[in-house]
């Protein structure tokens, strides 16, 4: 595996981040998604052509009742004797069934081509941004980008067209009443803000709460990620009877949320559906008095009747999609939260040929939620040696090689090149390409790229002739994992297909295979047993001789035997670590122990 492929594999969580204000569009509708997202904006302007088209029918639909209304009640004349007007009036129907009938269609597949295209944004600035993810918001950032991002559907499907039917069929239609009948048309524009009024007191009832929902939805999946990625070794401590109960008042904490706000969403749409269906018996009262009284014909009489509802229907499904609204609102805003972060400027000097340059790190730390990991740290890999990083858990171990590669700015000290004649290069002005094609990175829990055992093991060196794909498999104890599946098992994605330790016997025999000269490994017998330990004791020895040099970060003694140098690094706690971080990840990927 290869350095770049790991970024997006290790992206190391560190819980649940501190919240921090957003910059959150006022506006109903976010221009960022309309300029950024263009499933999203072709959505908009697809729904606004099919408002009008709605609209036309509409108002069509409501004069041809009314004429057909006035005939029969005062001429008598049956609507079969109007065949045209019946006509026109089943064309009318027909038009706008099928109009909602493809907002609905195309709203679906809208709203998965915004969030795909959102999503994908997501993950790949995510990885640009290096193994911690967004501002050490790891599993924050994988949060957002499976359930969070998904929010966007009901706002996309229901709010969305909703919106843009008040700004088509409410206005057309209340232009018609004017022509109609002027008095009714003045009752309706007196009444109709009662309803974005009321849906604004509603709304402050329940500021806060969407945001607030995804948050506590964020920190739950952040906790259940860290708790499942250190649960082997809280296992093996007898630690694993502590953290559900933090993932337990996390889902409580969910649940009041999220009954909260469907309380909310409920008493807004009675109040809603109340005030709407007042406005529209003020105009019915009005117009039948006056038929009373003679003072308006029966035709525009029947013509408004029909048109007064449809005049607040848009604004009252608004103010029932008001809570996808906020929802939809809430994760745009976190989505495009991640979005501005900064990636680092990326440098442009070639890295000089590793096989004779040394890496090193200088006073190097890293903040971390609770401190510093690591604290001052001192590193010095020499080409053609075997290098041990030891330290105690959440020290810094894996963070300290992050900051090495260049996948990680240090907060304090520098990571730098020495080539041979002992010109010193900072890591962070590298070509990182030309750093990261000379290095092979086997992280804790490897990712593979989908195929069979054999392509995958193939792909580290395309050229490698068949005898050194067997001798790569024989010495990291692959042979017998093909023994048992075959050579042409299919992995699935992300190596799935097989076992935790039987991907990292495919990934050291990757490591092997490949030409890189600096071969990283962490915690490279953590998913064996002790009986194959010393498959990987050997596979070190063997690199050795090659002339590689090898980065071990390790715990067992055995390894650190094996090296040449042992470096050790500590961390800085600056305050207590939180309660809730039992079973969490540390800054640079490792469990809690």
């Amino acid at each position: 595996m290869t350095a770049t492929e790991a970024t997006s594999s290790e992206s190391a969580p560190a819980g649940p981040a501190p919240a921090r204000p957003r910059l959150r569009s006022r506006a109903p509708l976010d221009p960022r998604l309309l300029r950024e997202v263009a499933s999203a904006r072709r959505h908009v302007v697809r729904t606004v052509a099919l408002g009008l088209v709605q609209s036309a029918c509409v108002i069509v639909t409501a004069l041809v009742i009314a004429r057909l209304g006035a005939q029969l009640l005062s001429e008598g004349r049956v609507p079969q004797q109007a065949p045209d007007l019946l006509c026109v009036l089943v064309a009318a129907l027909a038009i706008r069934a099928g109009a909602v009938l493809a907002q609905q269609r195309t709203a679906h597949r809208a709203a998965t081509g915004a969030i795909s295209e959102l999503r994908g944004r997501i993950l790949a600035h995510a990885a640009r941004l290096g193994p911690r993810g967004v501002a050490g918001r790891g599993a924050d950032v994988t949060a957002l980008a499976t359930t969070g991002v998904e929010k966007l559907r009901p706002y996309l499907v229901g709010y969305v067209p909703q919106l843009m039917l008040t700004a088509t069929v409410t206005p057309l239609c209340l232009v018609t009443v004017a022509v109609l009948d002027p008095l009714s048309a003045v009752i309706a524009a007196v009444t109709l803000p009662l309803v974005p009024i009321f849906m604004i007191l509603v709304g402050k009832l329940t500021v806060g709460r969407s945001e607030k929902l995804l948050a506590d939805m964020r920190s739950l999946w952040s906790q259940l990620l860290d708790l499942v990625d250190g649960l082997p070794t809280l296992r093996a401590l007898g630690r694993e009877r502590g953290p559900e109960k933090v993932v337990r008042e996390l889902g409580e904490r969910h649940r009041a949320s999220a009954m909260g706000a469907l309380r909310y969403a409920f008493l807004s749409s009675m109040v809603l559906e109340l005030l709407a269906t007042l406005c529209v018996a003020l105009i019915a009262v009005s117009i039948g008095m006056r038929l009373v009284a003679g003072d308006m014909d029966l035709a525009p009489a029947l013509a408004v009747l029909v048109l007064a509802p449809e005049i607040y229907l848009p604004l009252r499904n608004v103010g029932a999609q008001y809570h996808a609204s906020t929802d939809g609102l809430a994760a745009v805003s976190a989505a495009f939260e991640v979005l501005d972060e900064q990636s680092p400027p990326a440098g442009d000097v070639p890295a000089p040929d590793l096989r004779t340059a040394t890496l090193a790190l200088r006073g190097v730390s890293v903040r971390s939620r609770d401190g510093y990991a690591p604290h001052r740290a001192d590193v010095e890999v020499r080409p053609g040696r075997v290098l041990a990083i030891t330290g105690g858990s959440g020290s810094g171990k894996t963070t300290a090689v992050h900051v090495l590669l260049g996948l990680l700015a240090p907060d304090e000290g520098r990571a730098v090149v020495i080539a041979a004649d002992g010109t010193a290069t900072d890591v962070a002005d590298l070509d990182r390409r030309s750093l990261w094609d000379q290095v092979a990175l086997l992280p804790q829990r490897p990712v593979l790229p989908a195929g069979t055992l054999r392509s995958v093991l193939a792909s580290a060196r395309p050229d490698a002739a068949d005898d050194e794909l067997d001798r790569a498999a024989t010495a990291t104890g692959l042979d017998a994992v093909a023994a048992e599946r075959g050579w042409e098992a299919d992995l699935g994605r992300a190596g799935r297909g097989i076992s935790l330790g039987e991907r990292q016997r495919l990934a050291l025999a990757r490591a092997m295979l490949s030409p890189a000269p600096l071969v990283i490994l962490d915690e490279p017998t953590a998913h064996l047993d002790g009986a194959t330990e010393h498959v990987v004791l050997d596979l070190i020895r063997t690199l050795r001789e090659q002339g590689r040099t090898v980065v071990v970060i390790a715990h067992r003694s055995r390894l650190v035997e094996l090296a040449d140098d042992v470096v050790s690094v500590s961390a800085l706690r600056t305050e207590p670590l939180p309660a809730d971080t039992v079973g969490a990840v540390d800054p640079g990927g490792e469990a809690a122990r």
